[in-house]
């Protein structure tokens, strides 16, 4: 199983989702190996921290960059669940990720300027399935706002996504420090024993568990 997140614009939570997706599926039994190939190697320098602290369950890590297909269907091949953090620009890493992945998420801040980008982003995924037909693709919409008189502005945001043929997952992942503290101290919401937060990430798991009944 190969995960792969990235998208076309920065901040908007990648390297989070990615380092605690890995976490909540390790917890679920599996055997996850979190790929770095973004430049800026936030992933690797959280896993190398999350290693050195000894008192949590270390998470493997690779930083790869170029065409990272080659390796990572290698990696794959083993039994593992890959889960690639591509950063939020267009690079040959994300393009060789997404050409081998069986799901790609897009997370995105339910903001103007970051919906204009799933257009293009759309445009990638459309290209990499001229190569790898089966690939499912769909958005996170991430940071968002917790108040309730922001309800609609969220729906408005995953109408948008479906229009550029990349469906939102039902969960959201909100605005919360805990995220940022977790990340920083080499941690995920688990360890951070954040409840909400725990809640947002294992929603986004089970979403992904209905999605990899889809795959072929």
């Amino acid at each position: 199983m190969i995960i792969t997140i990235g998208g076309q614009k920065g901040g908007s939570g990648k390297s989070c989702l990615a380092q605690n997706l890995a976490v909540a599926l390790q917890r679920a039994g599996e055997q996850v190996m979190l790929i770095d190939a973004d430049p800026q190697q936030t992933s690797a320098d959280w896993a190398e921290q999350r290693h050195e602290n000894g008192k949590v369950e270390p998470i493997d890590c690779q930083a790869m960059t170029g065409d990272i297909s080659k390796t990572a269907l290698a990696l794959a091949s083993t039994g593992r669940t890959l889960i690639i953090d591509c950063g939020g620009r267009d690079t040959k890493e994300l393009r060789s990720a997404l050409v081998i992945a069986d799901i790609a998420l897009v997370p995105t801040r339910p903001k103007r300027r970051d919906l204009k980008t799933l257009d293009y982003v759309s445009d990638l995924v459309e290209k990499s399935r001229l190569v790898n037909p089966d690939l499912i693709a769909r958005v996170v919409v991430s940071q968002a706002p917790s108040l309730p008189s922001q309800v609609q502005r969220i729906l408005d945001s995953k109408a948008v996504a479906d229009q550029f043929g990349l469906p939102a997952l039902d969960p959201v992942i909100f605005s919360r420090n805990v995220y940022d503290d977790a990340e920083e101290a080499g941690l995920s919401v688990f360890e951070a024993n954040d409840e909400k937060a725990i809640v947002e990430i294992e929603a986004i798991r089970e979403a992904l568990a209905e999605l990899r009944k889809m795959i072929k």
